[in-house]
């Protein structure tokens, strides 16, 4: 099972953005930190998972993914399969489908502390427009 941190970092609201990706398998890790443009912080938090996603399904098309993110707002649409704000409809949406490409895909909220890798490789990011 890899277990992969993510993060999405705003400066604005909206702004320029990042997203930091932090995967830990069998002691190895791999550090990802991708700009992402100018969007929403909570646009960011989904576009960490999306690309999470995709690097995995690149590099470990056959493990079990573990997602652990410190946004609460997607955490909760994952898990609802729902979100009230109808910006975010296609983000979850491309979510849900690239989770299906996994034998078993989870999401897991964790607090902030947990989740500083991801953080600082989504900080990075901004800084690389």
């Amino acid at each position: 099972m890899l277990e992969v941190y993510v993060d999405g970092a705003s400066q604005g609201d909206p702004g320029p953005s990042g997203a930091g990706i932090y995967i830990k398998q069998s002691g190895n890790h791999l550090d990802y930190s991708i700009y992402l443009g100018n969007m929403s912080n909570h646009e960011a938090e989904f576009m960490a998972v999306i690309k999470a996603l995709i690097i995995c399904k690149d590099t470990f098309p056959d493990e079990i993914i573990s997602i652990r993110s410190d946004s609460r707002l997607v955490v909760d649409s994952i898990e609802k399969s729902f979100t009230k704000q109808t910006k975010y409809q296609p983000l979850l949406s491309e979510v849900e489908k690239l989770g299906e490409l996994f034998p078993y895909f989870f999401v897991k909220w964790i607090p902030n502390k947990q989740n500083k890798r991801a953080d600082e490789l989504a900080r990075q990011a901004i800084h690389k427009q």
